[in-house]
């Protein structure tokens, strides 16, 4: 940024001072005081700024038909792992445009939740409703089933979205940063990153209306978060979400759900006035 900020200062600088020398080159009296901003220019030019080889993915999760009218509904939802309480009696209802953070100091509390509106789970007590224009699709906190078998990358997200050609399917893994024969990489060598940006992928390919995240900014680079950030951002339909992530708290949300083993408080607005009740 320093480098930036600086190479700005003297591109300005310099061309203010040619101005000067196509004005006053040829004019007799000021001859010198054009040599000596010649001069001047030769050590104010600055040296090209290096590029950057970091790159960013390019993650917009699009919708093929919006939510309609009811969405998700909770009723007097209760999970117990073994002798702790996870979260007791807990109610709400998902509504178009929400975009809703769950938070708790239990992590295995907001995970649970998250499995059992993903049906990985069964509910102990309580019910979950889908309504029947919700399509929802699901990021993991741990990802290692989706990534068990010995499979090429392109051959893993056909399995997940058949139907698609492969020139589609190299177009969204080349968003997430797979070009080339990095498409062909076996899906069980995958870094914690890669594995996260070929979820993206999955579920950008899903368009499905109401995304569930459960952390996922884990092992993901600033570049990789900061786009993740952009696309929830700019998401039009439903999510829900967990994340340690305080930019994406503080950005993404306008609703937010804090549970405990005894109940459970719920705002809408900004993560600040969340903090601030």
């Amino acid at each position: 940024k320093q480098k930036q900020d600086l190479h700005k200062k003297s591109s300005e600088k310099i061309k203010e001072l040619e101005d000067f020398i196509r004005r006053f080159s040829a004019n007799a009296s000021k001859s010198k005081q054009a040599t000596s901003r010649k001069k001047l220019i030769d050590t104010l030019r600055p040296d090209e700024l290096p590029v950057s080889s970091r790159k960013s993915p390019y993650i917009s999760f699009k919708v093929k038909r919006p939510c309609g009218t009811n969405i998700l509904t909770v009723k007097n939802l209760s999970y117990t792992l073994g002798d702790a309480v996870l979260f007791k009696n807990l109610s709400f209802s998902l509504e178009k445009k929400d975009k809703l953070a769950i938070l708790a100091e239990n992590t295995l509390a907001k995970t649970t939740l998250l499995s059992l509106l993903a049906g990985k789970l069964q509910p102990q007590t309580g019910t979950i409703e889908w309504g029947e224009g919700s399509v929802y699709d699901y990021f993991p906190k741990d990802n290692s089933e989706y990534f068990g078998k010995d499979t090429p990358l392109l051959d893993w997200l056909n399995e997940k979205n058949s139907g698609l050609d492969n020139q589609t399917l190299r177009g969204y893994l080349g968003r997430m940063l797979f070009s080339g024969d990095e498409a062909k990489k076996n899906v069980k060598v995958l870094s914690g990153g890669e594995k996260a940006r070929a979820m993206f992928a999955k579920l950008m390919l899903s368009e499905g209306n109401v995304l569930l995240f459960d952390e996922p900014t884990d092992h993901l680079d600033l570049e990789s978060i900061s786009a993740l950030n952009i696309g929830l951002s700019q998401f039009t339909d439903c999510l829900i979400m967990t994340s340690h992530d305080f930019e994406l708290l503080n950005t993404v949300p306008n609703r937010f759900i804090e549970i405990t083993p005894t109940g459970f408080r719920e705002k809408r607005g900004s993560f600040e006035d969340f903090l601030g009740n």
